[in-house]
C-alpha cells in the first residue's frame, strides 16, 4: 500500500505530483493546523484536533499528506510566508520612492497581523517552540535573511538617492524588524491591542530616523 501510494505521487524527475483534491485537501489541513496552534498553542495542537477542525474522518487522513508533525509544521511555516510576500509585495512596489516604500513595509507587515491575526500567532508559536536546526526553521530563517538583505540594499540605494541620512543600513533594517516582531509577540497576547495604529506610530518613528533633513 505504501509503495503504491508513493509511487502514484512521482513524476519522472522524482518530484511529488498531486492532483487538484490533494493540493486542496493539503491546504485544508495546513489551514485548520494554523487556527489549531493559534487557538491552544504548539503542544496542544495534536492531530487529533487538527483533524477535528478540518472536518476529516480521522487523523489517517493527515498522515497521508504530511511526513509527520514536522512536515506538517514546516508546511505551516511556508503558508504563512507565502501570505506575507503577497501581501507585502504589491503594497510596496505601488511606491516609487525609497522613504514610500519603507513605510509601506513596516505598516504593510502591522496591517498583515491585524488581517491574518491566527497566522501570525501560529507562527509565532511554532517558531519558539521548534528546535534551532529542524527543517521549518532553517527554511524561516533563509527566507528571513534573504528579505533582510533585499531590504538592506533597498536603503543603500535610498541613501545614494539623498532620500535617507547616513546610518548603517543593516543596523537600521535589524532595529525596525525587532520593533516590529515586538509588537506581533505582544498582539498575540492581547487581541484589543490596535497593530495598525503601531504600525502608523512605528513607520513615523523610523521616518524621522532615516530620512535625509539635507
Amino acid at each position: 500500500m505504501q509503495a503504491r501510494k508513493s509511487s502514484s505521487k512521482q513524476n519522472a524527475g522524482g518530484k511529488a505530483k498531486r492532483s487538484f483534491t490533494e493540493t486542496g485537501r493539503r491546504a485544508q489541513i495546513v489551514t485548520a493546523a494554523i487556527d489549531v496552534i493559534a487557538e491552544v498553542g504548539y503542544h496542544r495542537a495534536s492531530f487529533a484536533k487538527i483533524a477535528e477542525r478540518a472536518g476529516l474522518s480521522s487523523t489517517g487522513m493527515i498522515s497521508y499528506h504530511f511526513d509527520g508533525r514536522d512536515d506538517l509544521m514546516r508546511e505551516v511555516v511556508a503558508e504563512v510566508l507565502r501570505i506575507a510576500e503577497g501581501h507585502l509585495r504589491p503594497r510596496i512596489e505601488a511606491h516609487e520612492s525609497y522613504a514610500a516604500r519603507l513605510r509601506a513595509s513596516i505598516e504593510g507587515n502591522l496591517d498583515l497581523c491585524a488581517e491574518y491575526p491566527n497566522h501570525l500567532a501560529a507562527i509565532t508559536e511554532i517558531l519558539t517552540n521548534l528546535p534551532g536546526g529542524s527543517p521549518g526553521m532553517a527554511a524561516f530563517l533563509d527566507t528571513t535573511e534573504a528579505n533582510l538583505a533585499v531590504q538592506v540594499e533597498q536603503i543603500r540605494k535610498g541613501q545614494r538617492a539623498g532620500e535617507f541620512c547616513d546610518f548603517d543600513p543593516w543596523v537600521m533594517m535589524r532595529a525596525i524588524r525587532a520593533a516590529i516582531d515586538d509588537v506581533v509577540r505582544r498582539a498575540t497576547h492581547d487581541p484589543d491591542l490596535d497593530v495598525r495604529a503601531a504600525g502608523r506610530e512605528l513607520a513615523d518613528l523610523f521616518d524621522r530616523a532615516t530620512r535625509s533633513t539635507s
